[in-house]
């Protein structure tokens, strides 16, 4: 059985920030299928944000996700690209585009602290993430 591609729209409050899109995953997967069983592929199809999977019992640690990053990949470094914002592509290249989450029954089967983020590092904007459902 195909399941539709189901298509999310985040809006980033900032240039870097890890924005926590658990329930509107969660929301999106039940009203699709709730009874589905498998995996759904979480996909971003830009290259200056990302999706990853943290602790999300305590927003210190996104903040420190994205602090770090910037310590790590400075915004001014002598980069190259033209349109300033290789730093950018440099943090969604390590963070990744593509997360996997089991589901069972239409539940989300994260881990206790685990929740889900859109890793932007080029806004604010708007994204998309694409969830693509793969039943068992």
């Amino acid at each position: 059985m195909t399941m539709p591609l189901i298509e999310l729209k985040v809006s980033s409050p900032s240039r870097e920030a890890l924005v926590d899109i658990t329930e509107r995953v969660q929301r999106a997967v039940v009203e699709s299928d709730p009874t589905l069983s498998g995996m759904v592929n979480l996909f971003v199809p830009h290259t200056t944000a990302g999706v990853t999977i943290n602790e999300g019992a305590d927003p210190s640690v996104a903040r420190d996700i994205v602090e770090g990053l910037t310590r790590f990949v400075p915004r001014e470094a002598g980069y190259r690209h033209s349109e300033g914002n290789s730093d950018a592509h440099i943090k969604a290249s390590l963070i990744g585009c593509h997360v996997a989450v089991p589901v069972e029954l239409g539940r989300l089967r994260l881990g206790t602290w685990q929740s889900i983020y859109l890793a932007e590092f080029d806004g604010p904007r708007t994204r998309r993430v694409l969830i693509v459902p793969a039943p068992a």
